[in-house]
């Protein structure tokens, strides 16, 4: 935010009002979240909260009149996304999921190159050690788990590869929360994707399509390209010049539509099918 052209980085809002001055030094540091809403001199908020307030956060943000840019996942369901989805269009301000990945120039160009010439299947996983007591990730009152954390980058980059998928098969191990999730997405073209998500490994993170293998495709930096920097400018700008987001909304609606079939699809112990596209079902990624 800092680095950005067309946004500046104002205040923090925290609990602890020492972690929002060491964030911040010299900026406004909020102990109450309603209170930076209420500041008249902002115009848009990041809301980098636990999964499981995204949505009440982020309809609050709207209903005072800010821009919104909500840390992925954008809700713990569909539903609750297509409700905030018609808070935004309420309130006539920019609603968007922060996926950061979606904007650095190198995932961008290899997605390309699969989709002119659609392979047969994916490997996809996102992988790390949580290990750390009382992180948010592992509350299921908070959203935790890994599927609505890594797994969510898997799904995405999936879509963005094969479109919207027929049905899901999907293994799961972990209590509270899932730790490792095992998922088979499969496509109208006949392609399938495994999708691979975790906090019990080595960090691990790979992209395998074709005849691509990619390290790191969701979290790297490479100078001059920081993702989150790309990310918040592009958002800036639509925000200030009323332009449509740069990741629609219908994408995370559909992302989310698809963690739902895999939460049925570990209910259930079997394949779940989606709903065709048109039919009810998530809309064909473009």
């Amino acid at each position: 935010m800092e680095a950005s052209e067309s946004a500046e980085l104002v205040g923090v809002a925290s609990r602890d009002s020492a972690r929002a001055r060491a964030l911040l030094p010299g900026g406004r540091a909020y102990t109450d979240y309603q209170d930076l809403l209420g500041d008249p001199e902002v115009d848009a908020v990041y809301i980098a909260l636990p999964n499981g307030l995204h949505r009440e956060w982020s309809e609050r943000a709207l209903a005072a009149g800010k821009h919104v840019l909500c840390e992925k996942p954008l809700a713990v369901t569909a539903a609750d996304a297509e409700a905030m989805t018609a808070a935004a269009a309420a309130s006539g301000r920019l609603l968007m999921e922060a996926v950061m990945y979606r904007f650095h120039p190198r995932i961008q160009a290899v997605v390309a190159e699969l989709r002119q010439n659609p392979p047969n299947a994916s490997w996809i996983s996102f992988g790390f050690p949580l290990n750390r007591p009382g992180d948010i990730r592992l509350d299921p009152a908070l959203g935790g788990g890994a599927l609505l954390d890594v797994g969510t980058y898997t799904i995405s980059l999936a879509r963005w590869i094969h479109g919207e998928p027929q049905w899901v098969r999907a293994t799961a191990r972990g209590e509270p929360v899932d730790m490792t999730d095992s998922v088979t997405l499969a496509f109208p073209s006949g392609a399938r994707a495994f999708l691979f998500a975790s906090f019990e490994t080595p960090e691990i993170q790979e992209l395998r399509s074709g005849d691509v293998l990619l390290a790191k495709p969701f979290t790297s930096r490479h100078d001059p390209h920081d993702p989150y920097h790309l990310m918040v400018e592009e958002f800036s700008v639509a925000a200030r010049d009323g332009l449509p987001a740069p990741l629609p909304l219908q994408d995370s609606i559909a992302n989310l539509r698809v963690v739902d079939a895999i939460r049925r699809s570990l209910d259930t112990g079997g394949r779940y099918d989606l709903a065709e596209p048109g039919q009810g079902g998530a809309p064909v990624l473009q």
